[in-house]
């Protein structure tokens, strides 16, 4: 699929592109993976938490700032940007049927997950910093969190989770074109096909990390496992 791309913006484009994946979708995926841990309980995943939290803070802070959020900020902002310059082709002639449905789908998907992002990132890591309190990122904490209020939080991480994935899945098809690795029409009808298994597959995941804070118990001993205030990390 071809994009309309003006000659000042074709540099940020691609790194836009490039932050999707590196590092910012590296990360996700293995975020929902380290969630999934929750299928074995509450003790399994606050071991993961308790590994980076016992980490030196400066220095977890330091990479995840690094690494994660400024590039995250970075394709979040131009994201949107992108999103209000983007011409609508939806159903145009010179794109295929498929191709169309991705591209407008990719636009939708990164609107939503931009202010989910805002919530769950102010509902976790800034009620943490807030309350100097590592435990609202452990087991027990979501485990409230996603049983109660009518499952309404629920509801908003499955669509969450199943946005950010597929966001990611096209992401990929488009990084494979926009930086030259695909260039035959086979070629990108592969990847596009291995981008539809990849967004199966992650959502799953996500799912699947979602349904062990539901089904486990709460874990009655991490009361005991309070931080001290000056140990922090981005979750």
């Amino acid at each position: 699929m071809s994009l309309a791309l003006n000659r000042e913006n074709y540099f940020w484009h691609k790194v836009h592109s490039l932050t999707g994946v590196i590092p910012v979708g590296y990360y996700m995926v293995q975020h929902l993976v380290l969630n999934s841990f929750s299928l074995a309980g509450a003790s399994y995943f606050n071991a993961v938490i308790n590994f980076f939290e016992g980490m030196p803070w400066y220095f977890l802070l330091a990479t995840e700032i690094c690494l994660i959020w400024a590039p995250l900020l970075f394709h979040a902002v131009y994201g949107i940007f992108i999103v209000g310059r983007s011409k609508v082709n939806y159903f145009e002639e010179k794109y295929g049927w498929s191709q169309n449905r991705m591209y407008t789908f990719q636009r939708y998907s990164g609107v939503f997950i931009f202010f989910f992002l805002i919530l769950h990132v102010s509902t976790t890591t800034g009620a943490k910093y807030l309350h100097h309190d590592a435990n609202l990122i452990r087991f027990n904490a979501w485990h409230d969190k996603l049983t109660g209020d009518y499952y309404l939080w629920t509801i908003l991480y499955v669509l969450g989770i199943a946005a950010s994935s597929y966001h990611l899945a096209y992401g990929i098809w488009n990084f494979c074109i926009r930086w030259g690795i695909t260039i035959s029409d086979a070629a990108q009808v592969k990847v596009q096909k291995f981008s539809l298994a990849f967004f199966v597959v992650v959502t799953v995941i996500g799912w699947a990390a979602l349904i062990g804070f539901i089904v486990h118990p709460k874990d009655d001993s991490q009361l005991a496992l309070n931080q001290s205030p000056t140990i922090v990390s981005i979750r």
